[in-house]
């Protein structure tokens, strides 16, 4: 099984959140990629999802607070 990298070219990383900005792993995570097992790389997506959506709460300025509709 190959599982693809969730590199999408955007290639700058945060200085203060140490992610890159595209796929949001960190500079450790993608230069072992290439010769990671694939449980390795499930447990990088895992990662990956955790940050996206913590980045996504954020940009909402949902910073942990409860939201009323």
């Amino acid at each position: 099984m190959s599982i693809p990298s969730p590199c999408i070219n955007v290639c700058r990383m945060n200085e203060a959140s140490g992610y890159c900005e595209g796929c949001y792993r960190s500079i450790p995570e993608i230069t072992e990629w290439s010769r990671a097992s694939d449980a390795r790389k499930q447990a990088i997506l895992g990662e990956v999802a955790a940050r996206r959506a913590a980045a996504d709460l954020f940009e909402l300025g949902l910073r942990g607070e409860c939201v009323r509709e």
